[in-house]
């Protein structure tokens, strides 16, 4: 499952453990050779493949319906959806490595953008290349359906790693009883920075613990959309050479896959680089004023209930923010969604999520034949139940489909894709568990002290430590 999807609150306690699984991790560059010796798959002649996802076993079980389809198809083979649960993705990956060097590697694994290439780097998983081009006739109707920029993020030094199934764009979610209480209503479709400031001050206004924005730390979806739409970014961005083949053979002359190169190439750190600085500054800015409050660290759920509880007026979310309220018991006109207010543009970044084979299976071609099942939209309706996340296939988002849980807009989450081309991926290197580290350490730092310069300067610094060991 993409970015914006998981279940549990990072908690500072979490946040040490989480940290200190990252160095755990650090010798990762070995585990390709430690794999290599065992496979999930059991023996050779095996036909059960292991799916490892990011869940709790409960949902995992529930899955297992994703596989009926292929298990009927290939006669004596089996799947088993393992779940592992986190406290958001760099955890995951920290635990789901520890297994791979036991010689207990999945033969298939659910991983979002900020693990893509940490996986591809240290030789853990299996590009899909000759795969897709043997079998590009039968898979021309879901590229067809799936935007490229969602395809470009699964890439990595020329080659593609996964096939996604769904993603996350950083969207603002509001409320639409507090906008009416204070006499606001739906904001248009190129809102600004200044326009949000007004409404948000409103909001705040009221009083009775209620605030015009919150948010959370982490890189999905907090000060870092501000980020994207002030110019800014953690790290230099770049593309890798290579996937002409896949962008002439599924998307000639389409427009949206123009400049499209071999997935995202991330350079030198610019933690500290004005548009940056300033980004966080606004939202220093934002909890002097009242506006929004000291925010926590880790996952939505917290912002979710509070948002339900009519407490928060706005937040950054994506298409999981949808099932997330309505699990929260809100009405599915209670609240609505728009694009991301305009700063110097109106960029927003997404992650995405899809199912990739791991280098050490003794099943690869078997994994292979279960991830073409796993793309179908039958399936993608059975892995993402609820909307709890976004399907990567368009023809899936329908008025049909959010009829349950709303919102009124759900358009927005696609269209953020077509409408906005500049919009990426969040900077997801192969070191993105140290990062993420870094940058809960230091956004909190400087929403405790008040200084972004300096808490950004020591970012600059971590980055660059860590861009160099890996």
């Amino acid at each position: 499952m993409s970015s914006g999807d998981f279940k549990t609150q990072l908690s500072r306690r979490s946040l040490l453990r989480a940290g200190a699984a990252s160095v755990a991790v650090a010798g990762v560059g070995s585990l390709a050779a430690a794999c290599s010796s065992g496979s999930s798959s059991g023996s050779s002649g095996s036909k059960t493949l292991k799916v490892a996802i990011f869940t709790d076993q409960a949902s995992a079980d529930k899955m297992q319906k994703a596989a009926a389809q292929f298990e009927a198809a290939h006669k004596g083979a089996t799947v088993k959806f393992i779940g592992t649960t986190g406290t958001d993705w760099n955890d995951f990956f920290s635990k789901l490595l520890t297994q791979i060097s036991a010689g207990n590697a999945p033969d298939v694994c659910c991983v979002a953008t900020e693990g893509l290439q940490l996986f591809a780097e240290k030789g853990l998983a299996e590009p899909l290349d000759d795969y897709v081009k043997r079998d590009a006739a039968e898979l021309k109707p879901y590229f067809a359906d799936v935007h490229p920029a969602l395809v470009e993020a699964m890439m990595y030094q020329g080659h593609l790693y996964e096939l996604p199934t769904d993603f996350n764009a950083g969207n603002m979610f509001y409320n639409t009883s507090l906008f009416k209480s204070v006499g606001v209503e739906r904001p248009a479709d190129d809102w600004t920075r200044d326009d949000f400031h007004d409404i948000a001050k409103k909001i705040s206004a009221k009083g009775g613990n209620t605030v015009g924005y919150d948010w959370v730390v982490r890189l999905w979806g907090s000060w870092t959309s501000w980020m994207y739409a002030n110019g800014g970014n953690l790290l230099t961005e770049g593309k890798w050479d290579g996937g002409d083949w896949l962008w002439k053979t599924f998307y000639p002359g389409d427009p949206a896959a123009s400049g499209r190169q071999g997935g995202w190439r991330w350079g030198d750190p610019t933690a500290n680089s004005a548009p940056t600085v300033e980004s966080l500054e606004y939202l220093i800015q934002l909890q002097k004023e009242g506006i929004s409050p000291k925010p926590d660290v880790g996952g939505g759920t917290t912002l979710q209930g509070l948002f339900a509880s009519n407490k928060i007026g706005t937040a950054i979310g994506g298409g999981f923010w949808a099932g997330g309220l309505h699990n929260a018991g809100m009405a599915d006109d209670a609240f609505d969604v728009q694009y991301f207010p305009k700063w110097q543009s109106q960029r927003h970044l997404f992650g995405s999520g899809g199912y990739g084979i791991m280098k050490s299976s003794k099943n690869k071609d078997l994994a292979w034949e279960f991830l073409k099942t796993l793309v179908q939209p039958k399936n993608i309706d059975l892995l993402i139940p609820g909307n709890v996340t976004t399907p990567a296939r368009k023809s899936m988002l329908t008025a049909e489909r959010y009829a349950t849980t709303g919102p009124k807009h759900w358009n927005v989450f696609y269209d953020t894709l077509t409408k906005f081309p500049e919009t990426a991926p969040i900077p997801a290197p192969p070191y993105y568990q140290a990062m993420a580290i870094a940058l809960n350490k230091r956004t909190t730092q400087a929403m405790s002290s008040g200084k972004a310069k300096a808490a950004l300067d020591g970012l600059q610094s971590d980055l660059e430590t860590a861009a160099k060991t890996g």
